[in-house]
């Protein structure tokens, strides 16, 4: 069969790869791609969130799937564009997307169902947040209500830091995302990610994962897209992941379905766990980057099966079949990111790496010029490896780490350092 991708970072070529183990895949194609999946399959210069454009090209190439890898096109319908034309996908429809697409969406959601999550407040007027910052105090929670590619969230430890935000916010820096804003109680606890495949009535879960949102180590400097992931992880027992299928994730697709917005796709929990007890960060609706790398070097061949069955409504008839093993990634970011970087830098030492179901070096921001693979992004690699344990895993990433040449790239040291 002949499936398209869409996307360009690392999730996506993690996907990309996933799907190329699978001998349904005949031809793969990712638009617009980057360095890592240019290697590996045909790339496409293609408006991703143009749903007619996307609909047309995938007739005139006989695509049979349409995976869909970041959340603007999902937001901007491009799922329902396909789905109305007879062109499977997996991804859910604008109106379902609204889980992460809105903030204040999701806590309605959240408080029609009694699903556990931070107590919160809403606003358009950055007078009136200041005033409700200054009656809660700090450490709180101030979200751009919008998309913001992972950076709206500012965990603010002081008053002076949750003002800032809320001057920032206001002051147009998140575009359309920051008009609205969410502000929340800041929840104690060890936050981790739960991934369910849903197709409108079933859940299926595939995998949970912890990410490491700060720049610096030991969980210091400003929020990330995320610095690194492993998976599974410890915090999310078998018996608590349980608990928020039930409380939170079963009762929130009951209402997107009472709705009359059924949710299909995968659905990412961002859970905060204190005590033994889940409770809702957010939701998002795609794979989370850089979760989705550990979880596709886990999943391997059996990702597409899984994600066809949910596009087609036949998750009631899948398992997961995961090996009892681990699965690390690291992030390799340009320097100055998540503030100003570079662009252009030359990456050597890729072909030191081993490439195999154990060791990958997925591909984020980076472009293929003349023979060389050039920084072209903020994260740029996501160096990725299995072992028996965690501690195998680690070792394996940082090794290949060690073999790469770039100096204008940095990562974190200490990836795992929770689990181990």
């Amino acid at each position: 069969m002949n499936i398209l991708v869409l996307g360009s970072g690392g999730r996506e070529d993690a996907l990309a790869w996933a799907i190329l183990q699978n001998p349904k895949c005949d031809r793969l194609i990712c638009a617009p791609g980057n360095a890592g999946m240019e290697a590996m399959a045909e790339c496409a210069d293609l408006d991703i969130c143009n749903g007619g454009a996307v609909a047309n090209f995938c007739e005139e190439n006989a695509i049979d799937f349409v995976m869909i890898g970041p959340e603007a096109p999902l937001a901007a319908g491009v799922a329902d564009r396909l789905r109305a034309v007879g062109i499977s996908c997996f991804g859910p429809s604008a109106a379902a997307a609204k889980l992460e697409a809105s903030k204040a969406f999701t806590k309605e959601i959240c408080a029609a169902v009694g699903a556990p999550t931070a107590a919160y407040a809403r606003f358009t007027d950055a007078h009136a947040a200041r005033d409700y910052i200054a009656a809660q105090g700090a450490p709180i929670v101030v979200k751009a209500d919008g998309l913001a590619a992972g950076k709206g969230v500012i965990v603010a430890m002081t008053e002076a830091e949750a003002l800032a935000a809320i001057d920032t916010m206001f002051g147009g820096e998140f575009g359309a995302a920051g008009a609205e804003v969410v502000i929340e109680e800041f929840m104690e606890g060890e936050e981790a990610s739960f991934f369910v495949l849903v197709d409108g009535e079933s859940c299926l879960p595939i995998g949970t994962a912890q990410d490491h949102k700060r720049v610096g180590e030991s969980d210091t400097g400003p929020n990330t897209g995320g610095m690194g992931a492993y998976s599974p992880a410890p915090v999310l027992s078998d018996a608590i992941a349980d608990m928020a299928l039930e409380q939170i994730i079963r009762p929130t697709m009951a209402e997107m379905a009472r709705r009359g917005m059924p949710y299909q796709g995968v659905l990412y929990a961002g859970l905060m766990i204190r005590d033994g007890q889940p409770r809702l960060v957010e939701y998002n609706v795609r794979f989370g980057d850089p979760e989705c790398q550990v979880l596709m070097m886990r999943l391997g061949a059996q990702a597409l099966d899984l994600m066809m069955a949910c596009a087609e409504g036949r998750l009631d008839e899948m398992a997961v079949n995961w090996a009892d093993d681990h699965a690390m990634t690291v992030v390799m970011a340009a320097q100055g990111y998540p503030g100003e970087y570079a662009k252009g830098s030359e990456i050597r030492g890729l072909e030191a790496c081993p490439r195999d179901s154990a060791h990958m070096v997925f591909h984020a921001g980076t472009k293929a010029e003349r023979g060389r693979v050039l920084a072209n992004g903020g994260r740029v690699l996501n160096v990725t490896a299995r072992g028996a344990t965690l501690a195998e895993a680690r070792a394996r990433a940082y090794d290949m780490i060690d073999r790469l040449d770039w100096p204008e790239g940095f990562c974190r040291r200490d990836i795992g350092w929770r689990a181990l």
